[in-house]
């Protein structure tokens, strides 16, 4: 990355700067590769946050599925960490996760799992898991809330079969010849999947990020304190495909220590570690074992740490040091926070990252944790809170006396409750994928890189005022 006949004088924030374009030889953006080459095995440069309202095992599903990697929060008990890791295994590659519900079950349950949206559905089955019928996420709009799920079945069963997808070309043109957005796909009567015309589509874009056995793959989160030897082994043994040692101070003593036992356990996955934001903390922690460092101190929507504490640093010149460093010694960064639009992810890859981490942009979508929540003007939303809040603090030491717990609320800092609304255009986590992605291919064939090695090389980067910024943003309404 080269900076434009500029050099700054300052940190600079994603806000701060602009790729110029260059001559390119790029006859599409779909002709680029976005693959991250970091180790985990993605093909598109997206990694969800280990944050409780963000990524749990179904985002993770989702994620991985169009190529990126999910990292399950170290909030979880290990029990339910296993438990989420084995659940993404089992999923499927080509189709999407069922979303099932009881014939009993309302209306309104329904809507609490998904919205009234096309491309969406559930599928019902009795109290011995046989499938009794579907029914469009659109049509839970037109019913009564109390309205029992199995009141709105009617007809033939509507669902393909497994063995008529022979491609997901053919997936798509099965759903058009039917007259259908969405369906369960079933295999000897067993639904193994749902497609929608837009998933297939999708099918013939993204590479799934499977493991060896082609199963998607899944990343989990641990601290730097207690027994993390124990707690790496047990994931590695439930199937994990990355380990991600975590702390809000990356750049110390104990995750140095952390690391080095978990790196001479020799598990066989990648290690990433952070976050720090400076050369020397990823001097360290590469010598300490990591494979990945993560880059980002107060960056995110739902972190104070910079008010608070004054701590930090502009998140653009974080990750140009740190990606520098990293790529010397062979390793590579991932940016953690700071993106609220698909430029920012590509500003992130220039500098040199191997991927981004995304949160509260993801809190608001259809497969993040929790249930749909509805303000007082009809709009949906998600809950989300920062991991140093003291509603994460409770969620993290839940197991202990009241006087300790008491003890680590008391200098918890961060926010606690937010709504993060979901975008009507783009309610799911593989909308935001699509419009991402879309930018970040586009990105690259402006730069007239091919892939994202060659786009973090080629890169030309200018520096820009505020007024320079808020001129490259779209009129809401006519001047």
């Amino acid at each position: 990355m080269r900076f434009y006949q500029t050099v700054p004088q300052h940190d600079l924030t994603y806000s701060d700067v602009f790729l110029v374009p260059s001559h390119s030889e790029i006859g599409s953006r779909l002709d680029v590769s976005i693959a991250p080459q970091d180790g985990t095995g993605a093909s598109i440069p997206i990694v969800s946050a280990n944050m409780n309202s963000v990524t749990g095992a179904r985002l993770a599903a989702s994620l991985a599925r169009r190529g990126g990697l999910g990292v399950l929060p170290q909030d979880m008990h290990l029990q339910d960490l296993h438990a989420a890791i084995r659940w993404v295994k089992e999923q499927p590659v080509v189709y999407d996760s069922p979303l099932s519900l009881a014939p009993e079950q309302r209306v309104a349950d329904a809507l609490r799992c998904v919205p009234a949206v096309e491309g969406h559905g559930i599928v019902l089955h009795d109290s011995n898991d046989r499938y009794l019928g579907c029914i469009s996420a659109a049509r839970l709009g037109t019913a009564l809330p109390d309205a029992k799920l199995g009141d709105l079945l009617h007809g033939p069963l509507t669902a393909i079969d497994a063995d008529d997808v022979t491609s997901a070309r053919a997936a798509f043109d099965l759903l058009v010849a039917a007259e259908l957005e969405f369906a369960p796909v079933l295999h000897h009567g067993t639904v193994i999947g749902t497609l929608s015309r837009t998933s297939a589509l999708r099918c013939t874009i993204y590479h799934p990020t499977t493991d060896v056995n082609g199963r998607l793959k899944v990343a989990a989160a641990i601290g730097i304190n207690g027994d993390t030897a124990r707690k790496a082994k047990a994931l590695a043994a439930a199937g994990v495909d990355v380990l991600v040692l975590d702390t809000a101070h990356g750049h110390q003593s104990a995750m140095v220590t952390a690391l080095r036992t978990v790196a001479s356990l020799k598990l066989g996955v990648p290690i990433v570690a952070g976050n720090v934001v400076t050369s020397a903390g990823v001097t360290d922690l590469v010598n300490a074992g990591a494979d990945i460092v993560k880059v980002g101190v107060g960056p995110g929507a739902m972190c104070t740490t910079r008010m608070m504490t004054a701590v930090g640093r502009p998140q653009f010149s974080a990750v140009l040091e740190s990606a520098a460093t990293a790529r010397a010694m062979g390793a590579h960064v991932w940016a953690d926070g700071g993106v609220r639009y698909p430029r920012d992810v590509a500003l992130a890859l220039a500098a040199g990252a191997a991927s981004v981490m995304i949160g509260s942009w993801f809190a608001g979508t259809i497969e993040a944790p929790g249930q749909l929540l509805t303000d007082s003007g009809g709009r949906l939303y998600k809950e989300s809170w920062g991991m140093a809040s003291t509603k994460a603090v409770h969620d993290r030491f839940d197991r202990l006396g009241a006087y300790d717990l008491a003890r680590k609320t008391l200098f918890a800092e961060g926010i606690s409750s937010s709504k993060i609304y979901l975008d009507p255009l783009r309610p799911s986590v593989e909308d935001l994928v699509d419009m991402i992605t879309s930018g970040v291919r586009s990105s690259l064939s402006y730069a007239g890189a091919a892939t994202l090695p060659e786009f973090a090389e080629r890169a030309l980067v200018g520096i820009q005022s505020a007024a320079g910024y808020e001129e490259g943003k779209a009129l809401p309404v006519s001047w």
